[in-house]
């Protein structure tokens, strides 16, 4: 599937992005001078020595066991301003933030004739008067971005950077660029910081980057005023690379010093040229085929080149839907893959020097949203970096769980970024109801289940999986504590975001237990005797686990009919807000009966369908749950519809401004986070395949607009694969292979008016009567 444009790009919004898990880029495109903005997954403010420094300092200004003891005391006497205070010592600085690189320019005279970006093999290609073209992908075998230029006699090439240019060289060869990034950045919503973007130096560490553009041509090559001139060619290549201290630090490698890292990436940038354009090509198609081709949707006709205008006209819902998709897996291939970091934010694709939320790891929502669609869209490698970020916040966040808690374990709270911060955020006055939610840790890890559930990868859950499970776990058994009523409480508790209305009419937010904490220490306890059991590990946790496990408060239904979000019937301050956190033991972790199904469903009807990309996500993702598809698909509508407004304005956080999409599909809060564009492919998902509790049953809210479709690959739990062609909203060809897991574990099918219950040995596929 190709997304068309007739018209070049003029702004960011307009781009079309490439990416190979390292390296991004958003590519303008058109006559004239070109922008390609490019960005390094690595490239953050900060360094490595943030986190300690950090809790060292709260630690210092008095937070620790003995403060949390008193605001567990203040929370329990009602004396909830007294309990803020306190809180606000545990808040250190914010989570760094994730920045723009370096832009490359280049300027060519020639008549365009649009533009395509191929959902397949991540390939932009433009073309021109008489036969000319340009290509641009970014290659993941050779590390590089590549831009290809063929049947145009000539171009001009130059390159820049926001940050602090240190070092640049230009040669007939390319062009060579040193930059230091800022050793601190603040977020755009602290606008009285008078540094926001820090440079320095810090001991151990030098925060540095290094670009190198290499250029290969049959025409002539010069240089004037800065620029890289090419004359009388019929035939360029363009190859860019990056070598970072970061990247050292992520993978745990030694420091290179700034010579070495310029001569890096000169190697890099030099040998991928040498290679050729049509041999790069080849393997990156390859490599990008290989990791999407195993998974597709077809919802309506089949079309292989699509207007995005008529996407975004929402004529065509069925054609929608299915680029929406395709788009997802796209683009999580293209932010996330192994050996760099997981995809943030705005995933691999950020130009501005103070993105909104610092473009981090927001954990209260956003960042598992990103990689909900890994495991049933068939991207299970592109899941892993989100476990290396995991390994690492085991560590800054067992130091945390120590010094400010007195507990074991590890944790994590409402931020972190490539440096593994686990602190809370918000520089003492942080409001409570974003900043203090000791839960991030214990959502995070659910992913780890995840993976071994539909890879039935035991390897990975023995060696990666279950230290990280036992660690989260450790640290939720220390952090419960006895409630007054014989109940396990969470204390201090927040339902993310959201706030209620108290006796005297004020907004509260601190409260113990509240339905999201209880729901996600459940599951993990849960998913950790299972882990054991199955694993056959003997380890006095088992035992704590089992006998806290029955001391949970269970969910609790309001007279109204709707799941409860606090530990009593209090009154949301925003009865319609865009969390819907009490209902995460709905979606996505499965866990629901049909009682608190029931309730959830009511407390959707009251929240109301309107929101933005990530929430109206989320929603769709639910309604699917819930088997409402004639919901879900209204939202979808509504989520899909372009923006309104000037697209250069941020939306306030409170939900007041819905998103939709931009002109290249990004999704919207706005302003442009990735995780709406993830959420979408996974609810699309969970409309057609559900697998829950040994069983996998398709189209089980298929709306009665799609009457027509087909998937393939789409991954269920228990290590298989399902494939399934439907006509007249009817199931009329089906397909279930065994890619993994237990041989022995019968495989349970239904689908509307049958079902079907076989075995299959690993390889092995069986197709079924319909």
């Amino acid at each position: 599937m190709e997304l068309s444009w007739p018209r070049p790009a003029a702004t960011w919004v307009e781009a079309a992005p490439v990416g190979n898990g390292r390296l991004g880029a958003m590519v303008f495109c058109g006559p004239g001078r070109a922008r390609f903005q490019v960005n390094d997954s690595t490239v953050w403010s900060g360094t490595p020595h943030g986190p300690p420094t950090g809790l060292a300092d709260v630690v210092a200004a008095g937070a620790g066991p003995e403060r949390l003891a008193q605001v567990r005391a203040a929370i329990r006497a009602g004396d909830l301003r007294r309990a803020e205070s306190l809180l606000m010592s545990f808040e250190g600085p914010y989570s760094q933030e994730y920045l723009p690189y370096v832009d490359l320019w280049m300027t060519l005279d020639a008549e365009f004739h649009g533009r395509t970006l191929n959902l397949d093999n991540g390939v932009v290609r433009e073309r021109f008067t008489e036969g000319g073209e340009r290509t641009t992908w970014a290659s993941n075998p050779a590390g590089v971005l590549c831009i290809a230029v063929t049947g145009i006699d000539g171009f001009r090439l130059a390159l820049d950077s926001p940050l602090r240019v240190v070092h640049k060289a230009l040669s007939h060869e390319g062009f060579q660029l040193g930059v230091e990034i800022p050793i601190d950045g603040a977020p755009g919503h602290e606008p009285q910081v008078a540094q926001p973007l820090r440079y320095g130096s810090v001991v151990g560490y030098d925060p540095f980057g290094a670009v190198s553009v290499r250029v290969d041509t049959d025409g002539t090559v010069s240089t004037v005023d800065g620029e890289l001139i090419v004359r009388g060619m019929s035939r360029a290549l363009v190859t860019l690379a990056s070598s970072t201290s970061a990247a050292d630090a992520w993978a745990g490698a030694p420091a290179r010093s700034r010579t070495d890292h310029l001569a890096r990436a000169a190697a890099t940038a030099t040998t991928a040229a040498a290679r050729g354009a049509d041999q790069l090509l080849r393997e990156h198609d390859h490599d990008l085929r290989r990791l999407l081709g195993s998974t597709s949707l077809r919802i309506g006709e089949p079309t292989e080149v699509v207007d995005v205008e008529d996407v975004l006209s929402g004529a065509d819902e069925q054609l929608t839907a299915t680029v929406m998709f395709q788009l997802g897996r796209y683009l999580l291939a293209s932010a996330s893959r192994p050996g760099g970091p997981p995809a943030n934010l705005q995933g691999l694709w950020n130009g501005d020097p103070r993105p909104a939320w610092s473009s981090n790891y927001t954990v209260n929502i956003n960042t598992e949203m990103n990689y909900w669609l890994a495991e049933p869209a068939g991207l299970p490698e592109c899941h892993l970096p989100l476990f290396d970020l995991l390994d690492l916040l085991a560590v800054t966040g067992g130091r945390v769980a120590r010094e400010l808690y007195g507990a074991r374990g590890w944790v994590t709270h409402h931020n972190t970024d490539i440096w593994g911060w686990a602190l809370p955020v918000g520089m003492g006055h942080g409001d409570p109801s974003w900043a203090i939610w000791m839960m991030g840790g214990t959502w995070l890890v659910q992913h780890v289940w995840d993976h071994y559930e539909f890879t039935g990868d035991t390897d990975f859950l023995r060696t990666r999986g279950w230290p990280l499970l036992r660690g989260c776990a450790l640290f939720c058994l220390d952090w419960l504590v006895d409630g007054p009523d014989g109940w396990l409480d969470t204390i201090p508790s927040t339902s993310p975001e959201n706030k209620f209305v108290s006796e005297t009419g004020s907004a509260e937010s601190l409260s113990w237990s509240s339905t999201m904490d209880i729901a996600l220490i459940r599951a993990l306890f849960e998913r950790c005797l299972a882990a054991a059991a199955l694993l056959g590990i003997d380890d006095p946790i088992r035992t704590d686990i089992a006998a806290a496990l029955p001391r949970l408060r269970p969910p609790a239904v309001t007279p109204g009919g709707w799941l409860q979000e606090w530990v009593d019937d209090l009154p949301e301050q925003d009865p319609t807000h865009r969390h819907m956190s009490q209902l995460v033991t709905v979606y996505p972790l499965g866990r629901a009966d049909a009682e608190i199904e029931a309730a959830a469903a009511k407390l959707m009807d009251r929240r109301g369908n309107g929101a933005m990309g990530w929430s109206w996500a989320w929603k769709i993702a639910l309604r699917g749950r819930l088997r409402d598809g004639e919901t879900a698909r209204a939202l979808l509508r509504e989520a899909t519809r372009p923006v309104a407004g000037d697209l250069g304005v941020d939306a306030p956080p409170d939900g007041s401004r819905w998103g939709g999409l931009l002109p290249n599909l990004f999704s919207a809060h706005p302003p442009f986070q990735i995780d709406g564009n993830y959420g979408f492919t996974a609810a699309i998902t969970e409309l057609l395949v559900h697998s829950h509790n040994g069983v996998i049953r398709l189209l089980p809210a298929l709306p009665d607009a799609w009457p027509a479709g087909e998937v393939t690959g789409i991954r269920a739990r228990g290590g298989l694969a399902v494939d399934c062609d439907w006509r007249d909203n009817r199931v009329c060809r089906l397909v279930v292979r065994r890619l993994g897991g237990d041989e022995s574990a019968p495989v349970r099918v239904e689908w509307p008016g049958h079902r079907a219950e076989l075995k299959l040995a690993v390889g092995e596929h069986r197709s079924l009567p319909c």
